[in-house]
């Protein structure tokens, strides 16, 4: 890997470039799943989805999230054959969103039979939660299609006690597996994945030990929006964790997060912006 100091190549994503260390970026979440987590699933109401799309571009949002099978823990994943369902959810409303946006859409997925027919329909970044441990295609796929690849660390399989460690060493084997693909370093974007098979205090060192992260000379994405880890440390449910979010979101991006992932995107932005102008010493209306 090269030297944690080296500046990071300007991202291409559809019609937009991440230019990381200038801000931070967010990811807006459009589930299209009925039994998302957070209790925001869409299901097939594509009218529904474009409102909220819109909603979230109002609110300036980089790039939007769609996906078609929830991540919620206890969730029994469907062959990753099997995925008429799940392409029924997401590519009619890909097609719309891609029509209709400014922003790039991204799909998220880790089954690159999935990304293939969402790239077909406007997709313009891929959003593997299993950092293609499930399906190395998705990294020839982002290869040929030029377009960027989230990987992320997915632990549920493989739970580890000294959890930072096998983070960075997880990511490390995605990007390998990617660059081996011909996926350029500048696609590539690491997820340390807060969830996802770690317990509360593992999440809670992640975020606190995110510049670790840097050693990878890649952009982070932070996703904690709404998370179990919240709601744990609050006892409060997924509609109610705002705050927690926002808490996470500014420690985050004071420990390297350049990218996050959240639900409530116009707060988030406010959140952004605040963070930035105190840890980049950027301000929006010089």
């Amino acid at each position: 890997m090269k030297s944690a100091k080296s500046p990071l190549a300007t991202t291409r994503c559809g019609n937009t470039e991440f230019q990381w260390g200038e801000r931070t970026y967010v990811m807006g979440i459009c589930n299209l799943s009925p039994d998302s987590f957070s209790g925001d699933g869409l299901g097939s109401d594509i009218e529904a989805t474009v409102t909220q799309a819109k909603r979230m571009v109002a609110g300036g949002v980089d790039i939007i999230d769609v996906g078609g099978e929830s991540a919620r823990p206890g969730t029994a994943p469907e062959s990753i054959n099997d995925i008429d369902d799940e392409l029924q959810l997401v590519i009619p409303a890909i097609e719309r969103l891609a029509a209709e946006l400014p922003v790039p859409i991204s799909i998220d997925t880790y089954k690159s039979g999935v990304a293939h027919h969402a790239l077909k329909a406007g997709a313009s970044m891929i959003n593997d939660i299993w950092g293609l441990k499930k399906d190395p295609v998705l990294a020839e796929l982002a290869a040929e299609a030029g377009v960027p690849i989230i990987l992320m660390s997915n632990q549920r399989d493989t739970p580890s006690e000294d959890i930072m460690p096998a983070v960075i060493s997880d990511l490390e084997r995605g990007i390998s597996v990617a660059l081996r693909a011909g996926v350029p370093e500048a696609d590539i974007i690491v997820d340390p994945g807060v969830g996802f098979g770690k317990s509360l205090k593992q999440n809670l060192e992640i975020i606190s030990r995110l510049t670790e992260l840097k050693s990878l000379n890649r952009p982070i994405l932070l996703g904690t929006s709404r998370k179990s880890v919240i709601g744990l440390v609050l006892d409060l449910p997924a509609d109610q964790r705002l705050e927690g979010t926002a808490a996470t979101v500014a420690i985050g991006i004071t420990n390297g997060a350049d990218m996050v992932r959240v639900h409530d995107v116009k707060q988030m932005v406010r959140v952004c912006q605040m963070s930035d102008a105190i840890i980049r010493r950027r301000l929006t209306n010089d």
